[in-house]
């Protein structure tokens, strides 16, 4: 029996760009279905995890901190995130989602048809072989 060749790095990233073309196509189109840009579906997914820094915000979402700033304020208004001075450093400004904002990013998530539909012909086995997989390659191990 002959062992299947080796899938290469460069296969790997092509397939990965385009699982990830679908999902953010897929993302934009239901962001832009809630009023809003990709960049401000993406920070209320991003706060959907937990509150965060302004700064940690911007660094997460790869933008300058005078872009998120505009983003936070057209949420804010919209009453989607609110601001909160740090308990810590009242310097330090966190963006919260408001539960308006979680409902809004779980329409978002459930307007994602073609993301949905790619996922739902997993099985069992699979969704959690693919989990697996994305939590090895994409999630940093917790420091020591």
């Amino acid at each position: 029996m002959t062992e299947a060749p080796r899938v290469g790095t460069d296969q790997l990233m092509e397939l990965l760009s385009v699982s990830l073309g679908v999902y953010y196509g897929d993302f934009t189109v239901a962001a832009a279905s809630e009023n809003l840009t990709a960049s401000q579906g993406k920070a209320l997914t991003v706060l959907r995890r937990g509150p965060a820094a302004m700064r940690a915000l911007a660094e997460t979402l790869t933008c300058d901190a005078s872009n998120i700033t505009g983003i936070i304020d057209r949420l804010e208004k919209r009453g989607l995130v609110r601001r909160e001075a740090d308990a810590s450093d009242r310097r330090v400004k966190n963006v919260v989602l408001t539960a308006v904002g979680e409902r809004v990013t779980d329409a978002i998530r459930a307007k994602m048809r073609a993301t949905q539909e790619g996922l739902e012909r997993l099985d069992d086995q699979d969704r959690k072989a693919l989990h697996t997989l994305l939590e090895r390659v994409f999630v940093p191990p917790p420091s020591a």
